[in-house]
């Protein structure tokens, strides 16, 4: 097993030499210095953090309370500090997961924490009333005083003033109950506003939420991206794996049932099955597990910082974070790229 040390710059070329560990022992997934833990800027937050978030959306609904603790401490374990949820995950019981963990561990101060609002069926939307009650609820399951990035969840509003959210987001940081705030499926267009309003002393957005990844690319990969940029977005995709698809445990229409089934299946035509070609050739050559070659492949992305992956058992956390110390050659990130197209 080959992990390969470096920075944010150093995954996009070959980096330092491989280390063999034990397979039961933390995959020293290391930055420049020695015993340092890889760390990027999450854009202009003023945080750093490793690169992958881990993911509560599976928290409360098909991940019980005593698993998700322990893929929580695997995490840690292996050096990551970014946790996501949202107000909407499993109608509030993924926060109050997190939430206990963070308490019972006294992990709070070591955890960049970051929740997405905006679809809790008792505050939807991102009017300043129903933003505030969702902060404050939000607040109140996780057991914390603060929300370290705030994501706007954009994808059931595009009614309401954005002007008046982002007052409403100003007088939040102002009392200490967010740090930084992000944008999740915001439209290039929405975008653009907010560094308007954000030029006219509102709260500026530094971090952007897109689904992206190997087989869903079109949303992203456009105006979108090229404003990000522009901006100098912190770009942190959620579904990173899609559902499980692009870690390669799928093969068969019969061995997947349920929602997440049916997503998989409509990936599992010709398209897909030339990317899960190509993720295992580059696996094989890396001898690495293919959701690291995913995880790789979304990091070498210009903007990319830290994707958002949920998990189903502590072993998949053992793969993922493998994805952060792995390199891809050009022809490699050319070959998988192909295969989506």
């Amino acid at each position: 097993m080959r992990i390969f040390s470096g920075g944010a710059a150093d995954r996009r070329s070959r980096a330092e030499d491989a280390v063999d560990t034990h397979p039961s022992a933390p995959i020293p997934v290391l930055g420049p210095g020695v015993g340092e833990t890889i760390r990027v800027p999450l854009g202009e937050t003023g945080f750093s953090v490793f690169p992958l978030m881990l993911g509560a959306a599976e928290f409360g609904w098909n991940v019980d309370l005593p698993t998700s603790h322990l893929l929580l401490d695997r995490y840690l374990e292996f050096g990551g500090n970014a946790v996501h949820t949202a107000d909407g995950y499993s109608g509030g019981r993924s926060e109050h997961i997190v939430g206990q963990w963070l308490r019972s561990r006294g992990s709070r101060d070591r955890v960049v924490l970051s929740v997405r609002i905006g679809t809790h069926a008792d505050n939807p939307g991102l009017d300043s009333v129903n933003l505030v009650r969702a902060v404050e609820a939000s607040l109140t399951r996780l057991g914390t005083d603060r929300i370290d990035v705030l994501y706007l969840d954009a994808s059931l509003d595009e009614t309401s003033d954005l002007e008046d959210t982002l007052a409403t987001v100003e007088w939040l940081r102002e009392a200490g109950k967010i740090s930084a705030v992000g944008g999740f499926r915001f439209t290039p267009e929405r975008l653009v506003e907010a560094r308007i309003l954000a030029s006219a002393g509102y709260p500026r957005l530094d971090v952007l939420d897109e689904p992206y990844n190997l087989v869903r690319r079109d949303a992203f990969e456009g105006d979108l991206r090229l404003v990000a940029a522009a901006q100098s977005l912190a770009v942190t995709p959620s579904h990173a794996l899609e559902h499980g698809f692009l870690s390669g445990r799928h093969r068969s229409r019969s061995e997947v049932v349920g929602v997440r089934g049916q997503q998989i299946r409509s990936h599992l035509n010709r398209r897909g099955i030339r990317v899960l070609r190509a993720l295992d050739i580059v696996a094989a050559e890396l001898a690495v597990p293919v959701a690291a070659v995913s995880i790789a492949w979304l990091l070498a992305q210009r903007t990319v910082v830290a994707p958002i992956v949920n998990a189903f058992a502590p072993a998949h956390i053992e793969e993922l974070m493998q994805g952060a110390g792995v390199s891809l050659s050009r022809t490699q990130l050319a070959e998988l790229s192909r295969a989506g197209d």
